[in-house]
């Protein structure tokens, strides 16, 4: 049985509602009824001017130019599209250079579905139940062929497998739905991040003004301190009298440490000359009459005597002197912080801070006018500014701090709104639908490689040597291609049309070649699969995908309804 696809006129035509009467020569459609009901005369469809009589019809003679008084022979096949050009009598070209008033030989199919067939199949002693299952185009019994109706089983199958195909469109179609909500839910929420984030960028930009007016002002204000401590201690004389107390007393500490280490020195020393008196007092004879010898053991007597009565007095005990060269801190010594602790005023603040001693009525007018001018005193030299060693105090730290976090905020905000308006502007193909699908990937095995697509991100080539992986191109642009190709039995092809394509470029350099690109073709499928991987050119590949992003919405399923047939 043959079956060739660029042959094929037309087909499936609606065979409940267009059903040719009895009376109408064979092979005439149900659309072309009309120009054969029963007249007097037949005139040709293309060529009116030409009137033949009825019993011309299907005459096996091609009399009419267009060859439409022979809809149930091959006489006019010549005039089909794919045949060659033959002369034609009566043609003012000389050629058969004219267009065929019929699309082909029509079969009813009772119990399938009607479609015509070419002219030149019609009598050829070939049964061609894929086109003409009722057998009706061979009536002549050429060479002996006789062609059983086959309707009733092909047609059987026929409406199974459009059942199916119809299960599975709806399934995809529901599929589709499916990804389409959850892209615009994805969408709203990008959307509602970005008004959120206006909205606080909004915030942060008044707040960024009150607190930089805050900040000025409590540098401003931190300023008039008249005196201040010039290493850390509080304002006024007695911040100064801290300052100089301490260091006073770690200049004393150090000196006491230097006199112990001298105390230590000097120690040894003696302890070496008692022992050499001490073995001199010991060895030395008597007998010996060396008046020298007896007055110095007669002197160390008398010193090692003295030493033992000093011993009994008070004295200096080490632990003592190790307690007084302890660091001054909280649990030792002196503890300075409780002196050096900011209170906020000096000695010379009470002087002018003379307000706190006013009325509460009048109290904030003066202590913002005394401020003004003591702020003026200090920025024309008339009074001090010394703010204490190593930077500014801790309000007003706290207030640059507190600023500059704004800042950094409002700076990190920013960034992220950019992010999502330019996600927001990017093309995710028809419906938003690849929104949906982004991160995701569909893979699979073709020869010694896995392929694998990744949703808006990129293709990637990895070996199953265990050689590492290879990156094919990374997203760039959606585009719209049409498609010719034959339709697949499994109905994992491409078909006709325009079809979804997936740019992904600027992939993996190719040894002394390109950077590997990929053109990833869409078709409709119940599921995402990765049909076919193929290398079009050096670099450039071909994916070919079903999935339900790529199918055409339709209406919700209806309830099923008998088949007339």
């Amino acid at each position: 049985m043959r079956r060739t696809g660029a042959l094929v006129l037309l087909s499936t035509l609606a065979h409940s509602s267009l059903v040719a009467p009895e009376s109408l020569p064979r092979g005439v459609g149900p659309e072309f009824a009309k120009f054969y009901e029963t007249k007097p005369t037949f005139p040709c469809i293309g060529n009116p001017s030409i009137v033949l009589a009825p019993s011309q019809i299907n005459d096996n003679s091609c009399d009419c130019p267009d060859g439409s008084d022979e809809p149930g022979t091959a006489a006019c096949a010549h005039l089909d599209a794919l045949s060659p050009e033959q002369p034609l009598p009566g043609s003012l070209t000389g050629t058969t250079n004219t267009t065929s008033a019929l699309p082909g030989f029509w079969c009813a199919n009772d119990g399938h579905v009607g479609s015509y067939i070419p002219f030149m199949y019609v009598n050829d002693g070939v049964c061609d139940y894929d086109l003409c299952c009722d057998g009706s185009e061979e009536f002549a019994h050429v060479g002996g062929v006789a062609c059983e109706n086959r309707c009733g089983p092909i047609g059987k199958e026929y409406r199974r497998l459009e059942d199916e195909r119809r299960q599975s469109k709806e399934r995809s179609a529901k599929r589709r739905r499916t990804l389409v909500k959850e892209a615009r839910e994805l969408r709203r929420r990008v959307e509602a991040k970005v008004t959120n984030l206006k909205e606080e960028l909004s915030g942060l930009e008044q707040k960024q003004v009150e607190l930089q007016k805050k900040f000025e002002e409590v540098e401003r204000s931190e300023r008039g301190k008249v005196v201040r401590a010039t290493e850390g201690g509080v304002g006024g004389k007695l911040g100064v009298l801290v300052g100089l107390a301490k260091t006073r007393v770690a200049e004393l500490r150090d000196t006491l440490d230097k006199v112990l280490d001298q105390r230590d020195d000097l120690q040894d020393r003696v302890d070496q000359l008692e022992d050499i008196l001490t073995k001199l007092r010991e060895e030395y004879n008597p007998n010996f009459n060396d008046e020298g010898v007896k007055a110095a053991v007669k002197s160390w007597e008398d010193y090692a005597a003295g030493a033992t009565a000093a011993g009994s007095k008070d004295a200096v005990a080490d632990a003592d002197v190790m307690e007084v060269l302890k660091e001054d801190s909280e649990t030792s010594g002196i503890n300075w912080a409780e002196f050096e602790t900011e209170d906020g005023s000096s000695d010379a603040d009470v002087v002018y801070n003379l307000e706190a001693y006013l009325p509460s009525f009048v109290r904030d007018y003066i202590h913002e006018k005394l401020n003004v001018v003591r702020v003026w005193m200090i920025e024309n030299g008339i009074l001090a500014d010394n703010p204490k060693a190593g930077g500014e105090s801790r309000l007003v730290t706290a207030a640059r701090e507190a600023l500059e976090a704004a800042k950094a905020d409002s700076t990190s905000k920013t960034s992220t709104l950019q992010e999502q308006e330019t996600d927001l502007r990017k093309d995710y193909g028809p419906d938003d639908i690849f929104r949906a699908l982004k991160g995701k990937c569909v893979s699979s095995d073709v020869g010694e490689y896995e392929y694998e697509l990744c949703w808006i991100d990129k293709t990637t080539q990895k070996s199953k040597k265990g050689h590492g992986n290879t990156n094919m191109g990374t997203f760039v642009r959606i585009d719209m291609e049409e498609a010719d190709e034959e339709e697949r039995t499994d109905g994992k092809g491409l078909g006709k049309g325009k079809r979804i394509v997936l740019r992904y470029d600027n992939g993996q350099g190719c040894w002394n070649g390109p950077n590997r690109r990929t053109d990833v073709w869409l078709a409709c499928a119940e599921t995402d699969e990765l049909w076919r991987v193929s290398e079009s050119e050096k670099c450039v590949y071909r994916m070919e995908i079903g999935t339900p992003a790529a199918c055409e919405d339709v209406n919700e399923p209806r309830p099923a309804t008998k088949d007339e047939l």
